[in-house]
């Protein structure tokens, strides 16, 4: 599940609050801090009323969505012999809950906005670094954010790729998504073929 976070790192936050639920998608960092889970990094803009407006008593929960493709029932060798075949739909997801705790402490969203910027920014040929930005500029910016901690209490998977299909069936599907060859069928093509 922390491979999948890692890998698919734009997270749905979910909160409750006086007018209901609300969602936002911001990227997040995983960190190891000795507790079962980890915790969630991430912040959001002062402009976005998520922030003001949720129940610190209630959960949250961030939703990542990893690979996912249509799988046609006219891909499954029963479609031509009885019929009795439909469509689904193959994901991987992770639903991570905790208590949220906003931060507006400068030196957390420097440390967060670094370590989230040297994540994604570590397979380019020259990585961007928060310095490389003036430094003035960089302090209105945090001015603009809150940071996001999420520790996690609880944290659940889902991988449904083709798992509770015979082996015919799921060969069947993997050379269905061989011949699409777009990265999403490929991806799940590799889901399928390792499960």
């Amino acid at each position: 599940m922390h491979e999948l976070i890692s890998a698919h790192p734009l997270g749905s936050l979910v909160t409750m609050g006086a007018s209901g639920l609300m969602a936002s998608h911001i990227p997040m960092v995983l960190e190891k801090d000795g507790s079962e889970f980890g915790v969630l990094k991430g912040h959001i803009s002062r402009a976005n009323p998520q922030w003001r407006d949720f129940t610190s008593s209630v959960e949250a929960l961030a939703i990542f969505a990893g690979d996912h493709h249509y799988i046609s029932a006219s891909w499954y060798p029963g479609t031509q012999e009885h019929g009795k075949e439909v469509p689904t739909w193959n994901y991987a997801v992770v639903h991570a809950y905790g208590t949220l705790r906003l931060v507006e402490d400068a030196q957390w969203l420097m440390a967060h906005l670094e370590s989230l910027t040297d994540t994604h920014e570590a397979s380019s040929e020259r990585p961007w670094k928060v310095t490389d930005a003036p430094g003035d500029f960089i302090k209105t910016l945090l001015n603009g954010i809150i940071g996001l901690e999420l520790p996690i209490r609880r944290l659940e998977g889902k991988w449904k790729v083709s798992q509770n299909r015979t082996a015919r069936d799921r060969q069947a599907v993997v050379e269905e998504l061989t011949k699409l060859g777009t990265p999403e069928s490929l991806a799940m093509r590799d889901l399928v073929k390792r499960i």
